[in-house]
């Protein structure tokens, strides 16, 4: 991100847009008397609440040039998001090139043709909340503004659009690749256990994968970027074609819409850039990385290949996460920390992208604990965790957890726009919400644990350990081939997922 920015004026709960959700309770019957208290106790604790999604409601429509165009009204608050979406992230970079798409975020802060100071400048002093993230499938950039200021959100989002090349200089080139350096040291070099993920991704997709680097970029590359190549990567990805604009809030739509083709429709379209492709990487052994640190305590790192985002087994994996370690009851901690002791502190997740999913499985040491002992704790507490399916009360907190996930996103007006055009960028569509909460709320306990054995393989996987040492030392491999034929996996409808989005962003 260029740069933090406080948020002067707190964005309240939506709770009128809550207000439109429906609720129905549903006791889980146990054999137990109903009489008795300690059943009542815990029927009461285990009440299903079918909660039904909200509808987004999304307008949709494209500008001549090509931009694409997502308005969600909601009136609840005087506040309007401004979000602008591009179609390029770290998995566009050529390779000698890492950390552009990054390093172009921060560029887009520095000054336009017609605005050449910073961007935070004008927007600081109305309380705006404005910032810009980047990862491997899009970069983003957003405002947050009283409504009054919306107009002007618009402008300085179309004017860095259209002309932000004739204020790029090689001082603001210099000055940002510097910062962008001091940021990889902050987050990864200089950061306890920060380049676990570096490695990771290294050791998890193959050479020549578009996720195979992170989006921050090496130091090398980033001081071989040249004006003339950060010129061509804004003429080749920051154009109409290539984005979108989402904006929710209490705005007027007809003078919005009249803002949008006054401040954006004379733009040259450009082109839209092809989206990279590659196969969805197949472990056939494990892949061992010990790499020393100035940590206290050694921490492994177990790494499997997953499903992408919104394919069959994803939504099934975010729930198994929540049985294997959220909570002190959930499966992996109870053995590792409770029980066992060899853990103070454990982790498990899907990290959902576009092209490949990865699942993530992070156990720190206990103090005294040795990181071999660590290790074949993790393997057998997992093993013992994937032979028996979710209960039907854990499943349910699984769901309960990952709908209010779904609410917390629609609380803000920023974080909707950012949910919508996630929807657009990954599914081609902005009012992907009901279909996506759908998800978690028909996967079964079979389901979920069957996308566990399939993709969580202990003869297959990644592991990384963190352990107490110099940061200088070389970084140990090693590799043990998998004695069994690499498995099927699920039946999946990412060909689906993927041409719906292909021919939504093919559209003119």
């Amino acid at each position: 991100m260029a740069r933090s920015n406080s948020l002067r004026y707190l964005l309240p709960t939506t709770l009128g847009f809550l207000g439109l959700l429906t609720l129905k309770a549903n006791s889980w019957a146990t054999d137990a008397d109903s009489s008795d208290s300690a059943s009542q106790m815990t029927a009461q604790t285990t009440t299903s609440v079918s909660v039904e999604a909200p509808e987004l409601n999304v307008e949709e429509y494209q500008l001549e040039n090509g931009l694409s165009i997502l308005l969600s009204q909601d009136h609840t608050l005087p506040f309007v998001s401004t979000e602008v979406v591009y179609l390029v992230g770290s998995s566009y970079e050529q390779k000698g090139r890492t950390g552009f798409a990054h390093l172009f975020e921060h560029l887009m802060f520095q000054g336009s043709e017609n605005y050449n100071q910073e961007y935070f400048t004008p927007l600081e002093p109305i309380g705006a909340k404005v910032n810009g993230t980047t990862n491997r499938d899009r970069t983003n950039y957003y405002e947050l503004v009283p409504k009054q200021y919306q107009e002007l959100s618009l402008w300085l989002e179309s004017d860095r659009m259209r002309s932000l090349l004739p204020a790029l200089t090689q001082e603001k080139l210099d000055n940002q690749r510097d910062v962008v350096k001091n940021e990889r040291r902050q987050r990864y070099e200089n950061q306890p256990y920060g380049m676990a993920w570096w490695y990771l991704s290294e050791a998890l997709y193959p050479p020549g994968h578009p996720y195979r680097h992170t989006p921050i970029g090496s130091h090398e590359d980033l001081s071989a970027a040249s004006l003339e190549d950060v010129k061509a990567f804004f003429e080749t990805y920051y154009v109409p074609a290539n984005a979108a604009l989402v904006i929710v809030g209490d705005f007027d739509k007809e003078k919005t819409k009249a803002d949008i083709e006054k401040y954006f429709g004379d733009m040259p379209s450009g082109e839209r850039a092809p989206a990279p492709q590659a196969a969805e990487p197949q472990l056939t052994g494990i892949s061992h990385w010990t790499i020393e640190d100035k940590v206290t305590l050694p921490r492994i790192y177990l790494a499997w290949p997953t499903p992408p985002l919104y394919a069959k087994g994803d939504a099934e994996l975010d729930l198994l996460s929540s049985v294997l370690a959220t909570g002190k009851t959930s499966r992996l901690f109870k053995e590792l920390v409770y029980d066992k002791k060899v853990a103070s502190s454990i982790h498990a997740f899907q990290m959902s992208m576009k092209l490949s999913s990865s699942y993530i499985v992070e156990v720190t040491a206990a103090p005294g604990t040795q990181v071999e002992e660590l290790y074949s704790s993790t393997i057998s507490a997992l093993e013992k965790a994937l032979a028996e399916k979710p209960s039907a009360q854990q499943l349910q907190r699984a769901r309960n957890s990952f709908k209010k996930s779904f609410f917390r996103q629609l609380e803000s007006y920023s974080s909707r726009a950012s949910l919508i055009g996630n929807y657009f960028l990954h599914q081609g569509r902005g009012d992907y919400l009901q279909a996506d909460f759908e998800r978690y709320e028909k996967a079964s306990s079979e389901d979920v644990i069957q996308a566990g054995r399939s993709y969580l393989t202990l003869d297959r996987f990644v592991r990384i350990d963190i352990l107490p040492g110099n940061p200088q030392a070389e970084v140990k491999k090693s590799f043990q081939e998998a004695e069994k034929p690499v498995p099927p996996p699920l039946s999946s409808d990412k060909q689906a997922t993927q041409q719906a989005s292909d021919s939504s962003q093919g559209k003119k």
